[in-house]
């Protein structure tokens, strides 16, 4: 009879040898969740920090959400948009008048919502700004991360995802981050369609933003009839204390690009909202999606937004994300081991004082995960920390005394 242990050793083993090496995954082996808890196959339980990189904001399997998706999967899961589904309609509806838009284009991966993203933008290029053929530039920033295609790394200045895979498409221009003066030199282009950003760099390592930043980019665009896309699969629903973290600057994005929690982690969604008149740009036949736009998934979208809006979450994720801060840059006068923390919300991250090719941030999130909580580094030694938004605060007070512990007695 196999143990616990060697089940744990055999799913690794199992990945190891048969999947593709493509991620470096913490040594756990999670077989179930609830809320802010997970639980490996040897029934230990453990605060999830990472939230499946923000896909899970609503917490693991909430019973609102697993009910809306069983009751719909008995039904009708997929048709395809071949033909009509009773569900579709309602969903677009619903994301547009939350958001504020005329249009909603449905996808799966946020990868895929970028991509439409790019679409959108260029063909809005040529046919409504008279853009030469061929000729449009996107605008995007360093540092930034908005998926794994081969069109989406050409606009990446990592070259963990960029190095091996060219030749790179055309068509970006590459700036700083949070430099305004920049942005106006570029935009200033009349190539230019649209400038690309995230409101806060996720994956770069929680990179926010100067105040106003944001704003002067929307001005900026309008000035110079350049969308501004905002890639906010990270940083919406509810993540940084607002629906949008483009709501903290009131901002609103010509293409608003969204995915991860819109199904609240339970299949692949994702959305670009966007008006009339870049919308339609693209007619019958010139994208889609066979599984964009699914009534399950649509089904799905609308109950995990609903459970966003209706449970109080996004004041929860601003209330409980301003304590844990409190209490990480408390810890950090305590030790040299922190030297930065930064977030907005319940998306933060410490910087850990040791180069990003050292694995002490590793070793730490090693520590962490043996006394109870799991969380993964990003470019080498910044440790982004970030639960559901169902944590409670004796939930956020007992993380933060497992991180305390983990930093103060780290050798």
């Amino acid at each position: 009879m196999e143990t616990s242990t060697t089940l744990i050793n055999s799913a690794i083993a199992l990945e190891n040898q048969y999947g593709a090496h493509n991620y470096h995954p913490i040594p756990v082996v999670l077989s179930k969740g609830q809320g802010v808890i997970v639980w490996d196959t040897e029934g230990k339980k453990y605060f999830d920090f990472l939230s499946a990189y923000s896909a899970v904001n609503q917490g693991h399997c909430h019973p609102r959400i697993i009910d809306a998706l069983t009751k719909q999967a008995r039904e009708l899961t997929l048709c395809s948009r071949a033909f009509y589904n009773d569900k579709l309609g309602l969903a677009e509806k619903f994301v547009c008048e939350l958001f504020g838009y005329d249009k909603a284009l449905f996808m799966n991966s946020g990868a895929e919502a970028n991509e439409t993203a790019i679409k959108l933008a260029r063909k809005w290029g040529y046919t409504k700004k008279g853009i030469p053929t061929d000729e449009a530039i996107i605008v995007a920033v360093k540092k930034n991360f908005h998926g794994r295609t081969t069109t989406i790394i050409s606009a990446s200045t990592d070259p963990s995802s960029t190095s091996g895979f060219g030749p790179l498409m055309p068509g970006f221009k590459i700036v700083d981050y949070d430099n305004v003066a920049q942005l106006e030199e570029s935009l200033n282009d009349p190539r230019v369609c649209g400038l690309w950003i995230e409101p806060i760099q996720g994956e770069a390592g929680v990179y926010v933003p100067s105040e106003g930043y944001l704003k002067e980019a929307e001005r900026i665009c309008r000035n110079n009839n350049v969308l501004l896309m905002m890639d906010e699969i990270q940083t919406g629903i509810g993540r940084t204390g607002k629906m949008l973290a483009s709501d903290h600057e009131d901002v609103r994005a010509d293409l608003l690009i969204m995915g991860k929690a819109l199904s609240g982690g339970t299949m692949p969604v994702s959305c670009v909202l966007a008006d009339d008149e870049i919308m339609l740009v693209i007619k019958p036949g010139e994208h889609g999606s066979t599984f964009g736009g699914n009534p399950l998934a649509a089904v799905v979208t609308v109950e995990a937004l609903r459970v966003i809006t209706e449970e109080g979450l996004i004041n929860n994720a601003d209330v409980q994300g301003a304590f844990f801060r409190s209490r990480m840059r408390a810890l950090a006068k305590q030790t040299d081991l922190v030297t930065e923390v930064r977030g907005k919300g319940l998306l933060n991250a410490i910087v850990i004082n040791d180069s990003p090719e050292s694995e002490t941030a590793w070793n730490l999130c090693i520590e962490l995960m043996n006394h109870g909580l799991l969380a993964k580094p990003t470019h080498g030694n910044i440790i982004r920390l970030a639960p559901p938004l169902v944590i409670t605060t004796e939930e956020m007070d007992q993380s933060c005394s497992i991180i305390e512990k983990c930093v103060l007695g780290f050798r």
